[in-house]
Protein backbone atom coordinates (compact mmCIF):
# COMPACT_ATOMS: atom_id res chain seq x y z
CA UNK A 1 0.00 0.00 0.00
CA UNK A 2 1.79 3.40 -1.07
CA UNK A 3 1.97 6.08 1.67
CA UNK A 4 2.25 9.71 1.28
CA UNK A 5 4.68 9.60 3.67
CA UNK A 6 7.12 6.72 3.80
CA UNK A 7 8.66 5.75 7.28
CA UNK A 8 12.05 4.69 7.14
CA UNK A 9 14.34 3.17 10.22
CA UNK A 10 17.21 0.84 10.58
CA UNK A 11 17.07 -3.00 11.80
CA UNK A 12 18.74 -2.23 15.40
CA UNK A 13 14.62 -1.13 15.90
CA UNK A 14 13.83 -4.90 16.17
CA UNK A 15 10.29 -4.28 15.15
CA UNK A 16 7.95 -7.02 14.41
CA UNK A 17 7.63 -8.32 10.81
CA UNK A 18 3.82 -8.11 11.31
CA UNK A 19 4.19 -4.38 12.40
CA UNK A 20 6.31 -3.00 9.79
CA UNK A 21 3.93 -5.08 7.20
CA UNK A 22 1.09 -3.17 8.71
CA UNK A 23 2.44 0.22 8.41
CA UNK A 24 4.89 -0.11 5.62
CA UNK A 25 7.99 0.73 7.14
CA UNK A 26 10.82 -0.05 5.66
CA UNK A 27 13.86 -0.66 7.85
CA UNK A 28 17.23 -0.61 6.14
CA UNK A 29 20.18 -2.94 7.85
CA UNK A 30 23.67 -1.86 9.62
CA UNK A 31 26.33 -4.48 8.61
CA UNK A 32 27.55 -7.37 11.67
CA UNK A 33 31.27 -8.48 10.59
CA UNK A 34 32.61 -11.98 11.49
CA UNK A 35 36.09 -12.46 10.78
CA UNK A 36 36.64 -11.33 7.48
CA UNK A 37 32.98 -12.05 6.82
CA UNK A 38 30.35 -9.31 6.51
CA UNK A 39 26.50 -9.95 7.30
CA UNK A 40 23.67 -7.52 6.92
CA UNK A 41 21.40 -7.62 10.14
CA UNK A 42 17.95 -9.22 10.05
CA UNK A 43 18.59 -10.69 6.76
CA UNK A 44 22.48 -13.01 7.01
CA UNK A 45 22.72 -13.51 10.24
CA UNK A 46 20.97 -14.80 13.26
CA UNK A 47 21.48 -13.80 16.78
CA UNK A 48 22.62 -17.57 18.05
CA UNK A 49 25.33 -17.57 15.11
CA UNK A 50 26.40 -14.52 16.54
CA UNK A 51 26.47 -15.36 20.40
CA UNK A 52 28.50 -18.32 19.50
CA UNK A 53 30.77 -16.11 17.12
CA UNK A 54 31.34 -13.80 20.52
CA UNK A 55 31.64 -16.98 23.59
CA UNK A 56 34.16 -18.42 20.75
CA UNK A 57 35.64 -14.88 21.25
CA UNK A 58 36.08 -14.60 17.29
CA UNK A 59 36.44 -10.41 16.39
CA UNK A 60 33.23 -9.31 15.65
CA UNK A 61 32.75 -5.49 14.51
CA UNK A 62 29.44 -3.71 13.23
CA UNK A 63 29.01 -1.05 10.62
CA UNK A 64 26.44 1.39 9.09
CA UNK A 65 24.67 1.27 6.06
CA UNK A 66 26.33 3.30 3.31
CA UNK A 67 24.57 6.67 1.79
CA UNK A 68 24.12 5.09 -1.67
CA UNK A 69 21.77 2.43 0.38
CA UNK A 70 19.80 4.83 1.88
CA UNK A 71 19.46 6.76 -1.38
CA UNK A 72 18.32 4.14 -2.86
CA UNK A 73 15.63 3.61 -0.40
CA UNK A 74 14.59 7.13 -0.77
CA UNK A 75 14.31 6.90 -4.21
CA UNK A 76 12.22 3.73 -3.97
CA UNK A 77 9.61 5.72 -2.01
CA UNK A 78 9.16 8.08 -3.91
CA UNK A 79 8.91 5.94 -6.80
CA UNK A 80 6.10 4.17 -4.72
CA UNK A 81 4.11 7.98 -4.55
CA UNK A 82 5.59 9.03 -1.26
CA UNK A 83 5.72 13.12 -1.11
CA UNK A 84 7.88 12.77 1.75
CA UNK A 85 10.26 10.82 4.13
CA UNK A 86 10.88 10.23 7.78
CA UNK A 87 13.72 8.46 8.73
CA UNK A 88 14.60 7.76 12.27
CA UNK A 89 17.59 6.02 13.21
CA UNK A 90 19.58 4.66 16.38
CA UNK A 91 21.72 7.23 18.34
CA UNK A 92 24.39 8.64 16.22
CA UNK A 93 26.39 8.17 19.60
CA UNK A 94 26.12 4.43 18.62
CA UNK A 95 26.59 4.73 14.99
CA UNK A 96 27.17 6.98 11.81
CA UNK A 97 24.03 5.32 10.61
CA UNK A 98 22.43 8.74 11.05
CA UNK A 99 24.72 10.59 9.19
CA UNK A 100 24.48 8.20 6.17
CA UNK A 101 21.31 9.31 6.41
CA UNK A 102 21.70 13.12 6.33
CA UNK A 103 24.12 12.55 2.98
CA UNK A 104 21.60 10.83 1.30
CA UNK A 105 19.10 12.90 2.39
CA UNK A 106 20.58 16.10 0.62
CA UNK A 107 19.62 14.59 -2.91
CA UNK A 108 16.68 12.74 -2.10
CA UNK A 109 13.73 13.11 -4.89
CA UNK A 110 11.17 14.05 -2.30
CA UNK A 111 11.44 16.15 0.99
CA UNK A 112 13.30 13.72 3.67
CA UNK A 113 13.64 14.26 7.65
CA UNK A 114 16.04 12.46 9.36
CA UNK A 115 16.12 12.17 13.15
CA UNK A 116 18.76 11.03 15.62
CA UNK A 117 15.86 9.26 17.95
CA UNK A 118 19.01 8.86 20.19
CA UNK A 119 17.27 5.24 20.99
CA UNK A 120 18.12 1.80 19.92
CA UNK A 121 15.66 -1.33 19.94
CA UNK A 122 12.51 -1.21 20.54
CA UNK A 123 12.87 2.16 22.06
CA UNK A 124 13.58 2.99 18.25
CA UNK A 125 10.79 1.00 17.28
CA UNK A 126 8.31 3.07 19.28
CA UNK A 127 9.12 6.05 17.26
CA UNK A 128 8.85 4.26 14.43
CA UNK A 129 5.26 3.41 14.87
CA UNK A 130 4.06 6.76 16.43
CA UNK A 131 4.91 8.34 13.39
CA UNK A 132 3.16 5.46 11.22
CA UNK A 133 0.32 5.79 13.52
CA UNK A 134 -0.06 9.68 12.44
CA UNK A 135 0.67 8.63 8.68
CA UNK A 136 -1.82 6.27 9.00
CA UNK A 137 -4.36 8.79 10.19
CA UNK A 138 -3.59 11.36 7.40
CA UNK A 139 -0.90 13.21 8.93
CA UNK A 140 1.46 15.13 7.77
CA UNK A 141 5.29 14.90 7.16
CA UNK A 142 5.83 17.29 10.10
CA UNK A 143 3.25 16.18 12.48
CA UNK A 144 5.17 12.27 11.90
CA UNK A 145 8.20 13.77 12.69
CA UNK A 146 6.76 15.41 16.01
CA UNK A 147 5.37 12.23 17.29
CA UNK A 148 8.49 9.76 17.00
CA UNK A 149 9.93 13.17 18.47
CA UNK A 150 7.62 13.24 21.47
CA UNK A 151 7.65 8.98 21.63
CA UNK A 152 11.72 9.25 21.92
CA UNK A 153 11.00 11.95 24.63
CA UNK A 154 8.90 9.92 26.87
CA UNK A 155 10.78 6.19 26.61
CA UNK A 156 13.04 4.89 28.61
CA UNK A 157 15.72 1.77 28.15
CA UNK A 158 17.29 0.42 30.90
CA UNK A 159 19.36 -2.95 30.59
CA UNK A 160 21.32 -5.88 32.12
CA UNK A 161 24.51 -7.43 30.92
CA UNK A 162 26.51 -10.11 32.31
CA UNK A 163 29.77 -8.73 31.52
CA UNK A 164 30.63 -5.31 30.74
CA UNK A 165 33.57 -6.70 28.22
CA UNK A 166 31.82 -6.31 25.21
CA UNK A 167 30.45 -2.75 26.06
CA UNK A 168 33.94 -1.95 26.46
CA UNK A 169 35.75 -3.42 23.25
CA UNK A 170 32.96 -1.55 21.13
CA UNK A 171 33.78 2.02 22.80
CA UNK A 172 30.03 1.65 23.63
CA UNK A 173 30.35 2.87 27.55
CA UNK A 174 30.72 6.24 28.58
CA UNK A 175 30.10 7.10 32.45
CA UNK A 176 30.22 3.30 32.80
CA UNK A 177 33.82 2.88 32.31
CA UNK A 178 34.16 3.65 35.93
CA UNK A 179 32.86 0.17 36.53
CA UNK A 180 35.86 -1.28 34.68
CA UNK A 181 38.26 -1.92 37.82
CA UNK A 182 35.41 -3.47 39.40
CA UNK A 183 33.39 -5.52 36.52
CA UNK A 184 33.97 -8.70 38.13
CA UNK A 185 32.37 -8.00 41.32
CA UNK A 186 29.05 -6.11 40.74
CA UNK A 187 26.67 -6.71 37.81
CA UNK A 188 25.85 -3.20 36.15
CA UNK A 189 22.44 -1.49 35.60
CA UNK A 190 22.79 0.62 32.47
CA UNK A 191 20.00 2.77 30.98
CA UNK A 192 20.20 5.08 27.62
CA UNK A 193 20.27 8.59 29.21
CA UNK A 194 21.03 11.50 26.05
CA UNK A 195 22.12 8.49 23.24
CA UNK A 196 24.91 6.82 25.35
CA UNK A 197 24.55 4.48 27.87
CA UNK A 198 25.20 4.91 31.21
CA UNK A 199 25.73 3.73 34.69
CA UNK A 200 22.68 3.64 36.86
CA UNK A 201 23.20 1.00 39.52
CA UNK A 202 25.61 -1.63 40.73
CA UNK A 203 23.75 -4.55 41.91
CA UNK A 204 26.22 -7.64 43.26
CA UNK A 205 24.31 -10.55 42.23
CA UNK A 206 22.30 -11.21 38.31
CA UNK A 207 19.65 -12.25 40.64
CA UNK A 208 19.43 -8.97 42.09
CA UNK A 209 20.18 -7.18 39.05
CA UNK A 210 17.58 -8.46 37.29
CA UNK A 211 14.82 -7.78 40.08
CA UNK A 212 15.87 -3.98 40.19
CA UNK A 213 15.28 -4.17 36.31
CA UNK A 214 12.16 -5.09 37.01
CA UNK A 215 11.44 -2.35 40.13
CA UNK A 216 12.45 0.09 37.71
CA UNK A 217 10.37 -0.92 34.76
CA UNK A 218 7.38 -0.91 37.21
CA UNK A 219 8.25 2.45 38.69
CA UNK A 220 8.91 4.14 35.25
CA UNK A 221 5.46 2.53 33.81
CA UNK A 222 3.55 4.16 36.51
CA UNK A 223 -0.18 3.72 35.91
CA UNK A 224 -0.71 5.20 32.36
CA UNK A 225 -1.06 3.59 28.87
CA UNK A 226 2.14 2.48 28.49
CA UNK A 227 3.88 0.14 25.62
CA UNK A 228 6.80 -2.30 26.59
CA UNK A 229 9.41 -4.16 24.66
CA UNK A 230 11.90 -6.82 26.79
CA UNK A 231 14.85 -7.72 24.88
CA UNK A 232 17.41 -10.54 25.21
CA UNK A 233 20.22 -12.53 23.70
CA UNK A 234 20.25 -15.77 24.56
CA UNK A 235 18.15 -14.87 27.63
CA UNK A 236 14.58 -16.00 26.27
CA UNK A 237 13.73 -17.73 30.00
CA UNK A 238 14.45 -14.60 31.61
CA UNK A 239 12.99 -12.43 29.37
CA UNK A 240 9.93 -14.05 29.67
CA UNK A 241 9.66 -14.37 33.74
CA UNK A 242 10.55 -10.83 33.78
CA UNK A 243 7.91 -9.91 30.69
CA UNK A 244 5.23 -12.01 32.89
CA UNK A 245 6.39 -10.17 35.93
CA UNK A 246 5.83 -6.99 34.27
CA UNK A 247 2.07 -8.09 32.55
CA UNK A 248 0.97 -9.22 36.48
CA UNK A 249 2.63 -5.51 37.62
CA UNK A 250 1.57 -2.77 34.67
CA UNK A 251 -1.82 -2.08 34.86
CA UNK A 252 -1.87 0.24 31.79
CA UNK A 253 -0.13 -2.33 29.25
CA UNK A 254 -1.30 -1.53 25.62
CA UNK A 255 1.08 -3.82 24.10
CA UNK A 256 3.61 -5.64 25.03
CA UNK A 257 6.86 -7.14 23.13
CA UNK A 258 9.01 -9.73 23.96
CA UNK A 259 11.99 -10.40 21.12
CA UNK A 260 15.85 -11.52 20.86
CA UNK A 261 18.19 -8.13 19.64
CA UNK A 262 19.42 -8.59 16.42
CA UNK A 263 23.55 -9.44 15.73
CA UNK A 264 24.44 -5.19 15.81
CA UNK A 265 23.17 -4.77 19.18
CA UNK A 266 23.91 -8.36 20.54
CA UNK A 267 27.89 -7.46 19.30
CA UNK A 268 28.00 -4.94 21.89
CA UNK A 269 26.11 -5.99 24.61
CA UNK A 270 27.01 -9.73 24.69
CA UNK A 271 25.07 -13.33 25.85
CA UNK A 272 22.98 -12.57 28.93
CA UNK A 273 21.61 -9.22 27.70
CA UNK A 274 17.82 -8.49 29.23
CA UNK A 275 16.94 -5.16 28.86
CA UNK A 276 13.62 -3.00 29.07
CA UNK A 277 12.04 0.02 26.96
CA UNK A 278 9.36 1.83 28.39
CA UNK A 279 7.67 3.95 26.57
CA UNK A 280 4.18 5.98 27.54
CA UNK A 281 1.87 6.51 24.97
Amino acid sequence: MSRHVAIVTDSTAYLPPQAMERHSITAVPLTVVIGDQAFEEGTEISARSLAQALQKRRPVTTSRPSPEVFAETYRAAAEAGARGVVSLHLSAEFSGTYDAAVLAAKNAPVPVRVVDTRMVGMALGFCALAAAEVVDAGGSLDEAVAAAEKRAAGTSAFFYVDTLDYLRRGGRIGAAQALLGSALAVKPLLQLDGGRIELREKVRTASKAIARLEEIAVERAGSGAVDIAVHHLSAPERAAVLADRLRERVEGIEELQVSEVGAVIGAHTGPGLLAVVVSPR
